[in-house]
């Protein structure tokens, strides 16, 4: 199979990595994997962006180099990574030994990286990270290849993506069920107790803090006494 063939029928196992009941951690590792088997990569690794901090870490990678795998996190701006981050476009560089932007020289040296391909991971015109892609010996990428795996970067982009609308979306589900909760363990204490709201509300609060529990469990626990005094 030719090269391009191999990177297309890594897509395709991406692909379908993505529609499967893998977690996000499994699909990235599978990504970062599969892309470096079917190039014939020295090292690929996904770094995410640190909105709040404007830090580039490595999320995963196939390698096996500690040295690599515990490079300190890039700004944003820095180094090749950081400057794919802040323009949005691929980034090719053919020696990183003879690249002025490259940071980390002395661990390229020691496992033996020489050109690297940089693509962003975009959502929505936003850059959330980035695939890195080393060789062992100096290369031309080309077009094709360039575009094989920015389409793998946009697969990739997708499954976070979508990976946090979920978790999004389950985190607003449960505040909404908490409050809930909270608003029903009130009426019971303002029934029983012959209480205000507010004074409720203050009674499930300090109860909250003074045993370390979450208003959700205090307030569960207070509609579980309500019930089993009625059985």
């Amino acid at each position: 199979m030719s090269p391009i063939g191999k990177q297309i029928e890594a897509l395709s196992k991406i692909s379908k990595a993505i529609t499967s009941d893998l977690y996000l951690d499994d699909i990235l590792k599978l990504i970062v994997t599969v892309t470096a088997q079917a190039t014939g990569s020295k090292i690929c690794s996904l770094m995410l962006l640190d909105e709040e901090k404007q830090k580039l870490i490595i999320r995963v990678t196939q390698s096996i180099s500690e040295a690599y795998n515990k490079k300190p996190p890039l700004k944003v701006g820095e180094g090749i990574a950081g400057k794919v981050v802040l323009e949005g476009k691929p980034k090719v560089i053919y020696d990183v030994a003879q690249e002025k932007e490259y940071k980390y020289k002395d661990i390229a040296k020691n496992e033996g990286l020489a050109s690297l391909l940089c693509v962003p991971l975009m959502v929505k015109n936003k850059v959330i990270g980035v695939i890195n892609l080393y060789t062992h010996k100096p290369h031309k990428f080309t077009k094709d290849e360039i575009n094989i795996i920015t389409a793998i970067a946009n697969q990739a982009a997708m499954v976070i993506e979508n990976t946090e609308l979920i978790i999004k979306t389950r985190v607003i589900q449960e505040e909404l069920e908490a409050r809930k909760l909270i608003e029903r363990a009130k009426g019971i204490l303002m029934k029983e107790r012959s209480v205000s709201e507010e004074e409720a509300y203050r009674m499930i609060q300090k109860h909250s803090m003074d045993n370390r529990k979450s208003m959700r469990q205090v307030a569960e626990a207070i509609i579980l006494a309500s019930e089993m005094k009625k059985a």
